[in-house]
């Protein structure tokens, strides 16, 4: 008698638990009707549908805001950093052995390719020592003051394809950021002191590290495709008693009012690289 009563309840069981799937007495799929179901996708199609076109309509307002030309908000960076190339703040290479110092080279070589003259002859020959100023042009395209890399002289890898690396007497390229609208005052330049007792000669091309105010402002990327920021190279006159020893060298906007000293940003307006050559 129980074993009838077991094998009864096990089938009502089995049989209720493939009704909570589909019902062919009702036509209910998880417990709802074809209609039901057909009205709830419904909802949630118009629902979606509805998110969609608002976010697609905020997209569409926010970039009606927006300036291909200006970024709307470019007041977090007021002051430029000050970068190096080659691109490492370790340079340590034996001046001997051409392979350890050919990838300076290459990335010089490479970097410079932007201010051959081939490319340079398409910019202006601004006036020296005067802001270039193109705001009131109706053109969004702006013009750029040239900057050859022959105004680098015995750094511009033009007379000396080794940019000094080979004779123990490395060249650094240094560059300030690009900041649309900057004016510097003053009469900028980049002086590099080294972090011992006893200094070092040091070459400065242009003359005296200055960075014309001709290069400034800067319009953007877009309106200003053909601007390049202006460089001053540092070539190191190293001696012998100079090699096989680890050199800090730290090198800084100095003459206008673009700031250089700030200990939350090493990089503000300032830059620190280490120089090491073996024989």
């Amino acid at each position: 008698m129980a074993s009838t009563e077991d094998k009864a309840a096990k089938q009502e069981s089995s049989t209720g638990w493939k009704d909570s799937f589909y019902n062919p007495r009702t036509g209910e799929v998880l417990g709802r009707t074809g209609s039901s179901w057909g009205l709830i996708l419904l909802f949630y199609l118009v629902f979606y549908c509805f998110l969609a076109g608002m976010f697609a309509l905020t997209m569409w307002v926010l970039l009606l805001t927006l300036d291909d030309y200006v970024p709307k908000y470019r007041d977090r960076v007021p002051y430029p950093g000050l970068v190096i190339r080659p691109n490492s703040l370790d340079l340590s290479f034996n001046k001997s052995d051409p392979l350890k110092y050919v990838d300076y080279v290459k990335h010089l070589e490479s970097f410079l390719q932007r201010y051959n003259d081939s490319q340079q002859d398409n910019n202006n020959d601004c006036i020296k020592g005067e802001y270039f100023l193109q705001d009131d042009t109706e053109d969004m395209t702006k013009k750029a003051c040239l900057f050859k890399r022959g105004f680098l002289s015995l750094c511009s890898g033009l007379s000396d394809t080794n940019f000094g690396y080979s004779e123990g007497k490395p060249c650094v390229l240094l560059k300030m950021n690009r900041i649309i609208g900057l004016k510097p005052r003053g009469d900028p330049y980049i002086n590099c002191t080294v972090k011992r007792d006893t200094p070092i000669q040091m070459q400065y091309f242009p003359s005296e590290g200055r960075i014309d105010k001709m290069y400034f402002p800067y319009y953007g990327k877009k309106a200003h495709e053909s601007y390049v920021q202006p460089l001053v190279a540092v070539k190191l006159l190293l001696t012998k008693d100079d090699y096989n020893k680890e050199l800090a060298v730290e090198c800084r906007v100095e003459g206008s009012d673009l700031r250089n000293n700030d200990e939350r940003d090493k990089f503000l307006g300032r830059v620190t690289f280490r120089v090491t050559v073996v024989e």
